[in-house]
């Protein structure tokens, strides 16, 4: 068995790096479901599929979010997306996603997701949920 080395320099582990395609599919699948106006968590897809973790979804999203609703997977504190902020508070204000306004004292920032009232639980576990 060849070992695979990741670029920060730690192993790699076959199984792994075979099931990532399969992963990020499913991962997807998820987003996809997240119906409009509405957001999930990076940790509450992985706990949904019951496999991964909020870094791993992250990656996922990262590497191969850009045809799904990427804006609907969110960071749990509520910020927007790091560099993506405007895109997706385009989505948001269009989807009536719930936001926290920034206050008129905090001029120069960004509107939070209000999770409180935007988190989907996924309700009954979807129709289709893989």
């Amino acid at each position: 068995m060849s070992e695979q080395r990741s670029p920060e320099g730690g192993r790699y582990e076959d199984e792994l790096v075979q099931a990532l395609p399969e992963y990020a599919e499913r991962v997807l699948d998820v987003a996809d479901l997240i119906p409009a106006g509405r957001v999930m968590t990076y940790g509450d897809v992985a706990e949904w599929l019951e496999q991964g973790g909020p870094r791993q979804v992250g990656r996922v999203m990262a590497l191969y979010g850009g045809a799904a609703p990427w804006w609907r997977v969110v960071r749990a504190d509520g910020v927007l997306l790091p560099g993506h902020e405007q895109r997706a508070l385009g989505h948001y204000r269009a989807e009536g996603t719930p936001l926290k306004e920034a206050s008129r004292a905090a001029e120069g920032h960004l509107p939070r997701i209000d999770m409180r009232r935007a988190r989907w639980d996924g309700g009954d576990r979807a129709e289709g949920h893989t």
